[in-house]
């Protein structure tokens, strides 16, 4: 979504709502898409004196394999997003202002990134996950397999016929 900011920026208490649904079920996640829900986004854009206060909550549902034992992790996240919008940047460096350039701002980049950097990095189906057995590849949360887990390093099986 384009919002067209010109009056927020030259009128004071000028209030720009908007509600959409952003679709990200293309974005690839581990090999997954695990976007099952479009992005609910509802927000609004308030002008403050030559600069704009962006507030936006996405809601979506979301689903992908644990990372350590492949069960389906399906979650509901919800999130809110502020970001200050100016025309100008006086310093470049500073990562605390968006820049605004024409009274344009594209609002699903901006929120795509907000998303995508605020998902955790590992997703486990819970924080105790013991996931799967190296040999069998039993789910080792559902129970033990019994595998012979201690297994002698193939370099050092020289070394155990001289004992035997």
């Amino acid at each position: 979504m384009l919002l067209n900011l010109k009056k927020v920026f030259s009128d004071d208490n000028e209030l720009l709502s908007f509600e959409y649904q952003l679709d990200l079920a293309s974005i690839d996640i581990n090999g997954f898409n695990p976007f099952v829900s479009p992005l609910a986004v509802k927000g609004t854009v308030k002008s403050h004196a030559g600069s704009a206060q962006l507030d936006a909550d996405v809601s979506f549902d979301f689903s992908i394999p644990c990372d350590r034992c492949t069960t389906q992790i399906n979650t509901h996240y919800q999130y809110a997003f502020n970001h200050i919008l100016v025309l100008t940047l006086n310093d470049e460096e500073n990562d605390s202002y968006i820049q605004v350039e024409n009274y344009q701002l594209d609002l699903d980049e901006l929120l795509r990134a907000d998303v995508l950097l605020e998902l955790p990095t590992k997703y486990l189906c819970k924080l105790d996950c013991k996931g799967l057995c190296s040999v069998c590849g039993q789910n080792l949360n559902s129970g033990s397999c019994g595998c012979n887990v201690h297994q002698v390093d193939p370099r050092l099986e020289v070394l155990k016929q001289l004992v035997d």
